[in-house]
């Protein structure tokens, strides 16, 4: 199995203004390099987390945003992954969405909503999972909140190798952030990864960014910090191959069906 190259892109979100975020996007896409597999965005990077839904849901089958990052997939010939609001049957979701360069599309729909700011109430609750295998590698993507329920992101019987969380984490909680990444990795024993934003969002929300990624012994391998900007980590296979061989925890780990 090879190691997989994945970038995070950090970037300030300008409150409900899809063409100007697209457009940014692009631009930071255009600038990794092409050795990259995955590159990951944040949560709702259109729009900032935003409790109207209403005015800026796309339709899933017309998405112009789903447009564009099939194009910038292929033209990067990696899968981009990151959420978005998008409706389906009426209905309003967080929806993560990670496309592939063959055209491909998979959804999560966020399963945790953020009661604190309303979201329960004007998105609709997923009730999926999904685990994407690229280069051999099994993936998990959850959003945000997601990050605080380890029942729901346990990785039963080594499902899969890395867990990724997309995110609009406040400034406020950022400690919470640090902490349950390096958790979700050490209880896991995989590779977990958090995109976060950066700068002010409409609601005076303020975000330090610390997207980072954690390997399975829950050591920091790779940090943004603050700020706008793009950080690239490569997972090391055999490294994970050889740390679940001397510290079989998992085998251990209680059975159960995931809900």
């Amino acid at each position: 199995m090879k190691n997989i190259k994945i970038a995070l892109v950090q970037t300030d979100i300008k409150w409900h203004d899809i063409e100007y975020n697209l457009e940014q996007t692009e631009k930071i896409i255009s600038g990794i390099k092409n050795d990259v597999s995955l590159i990951i965005l944040p949560e709702m990077f259109t729009t900032g987390f935003t409790m109207e839904p209403e005015k800026f849901a796309e339709n899933m089958e017309t998405s112009q945003t789903i447009k564009e990052i099939s194009k910038w997939s292929a033209l990067k010939k990696a899968d981009i992954s990151g959420s978005i609001i998008l409706r389906q049957n009426g209905n309003c979701f967080n929806r993560l969405i990670w496309v592939s360069p063959d055209g491909n599309i998979r959804f999560y729909d966020k399963r945790h909503l953020f009661r604190i700011a309303g979201e329960n109430e004007k998105y609709s609750l997923g009730n999926n999972t999904i685990i994407v295998e690229k280069d051999g590698w099994k993936i998990m993507p959850l959003i945000c909140y997601d990050l605080r329920f380890p029942v729901f992101s346990r990785n039963i019987k080594l499902a899969y190798d890395i867990l990724i969380f997309t995110a609009n984490w406040p400034a406020t909680r950022q400690d919470h952030w640090e902490s349950l990444l390096k958790a979700r990795a050490i209880e896991n024993q995989c590779y977990v990864i958090g995109v976060n934003r950066t700068g002010a969002d409409g609601n005076g929300l303020h975000y330090e960014g610390g997207s980072a990624v954690f390997d399975f012994s829950g050591k920091c391998i790779a940090s943004a910090g603050t700020g706008e900007k793009v950080i690239e980590c490569i997972c090391e296979y055999n490294d994970l191959v050889k740390y679940r061989k001397k510290f079989p925890f998992w085998m251990d780990a209680d059975d159960f069906n995931r809900v």
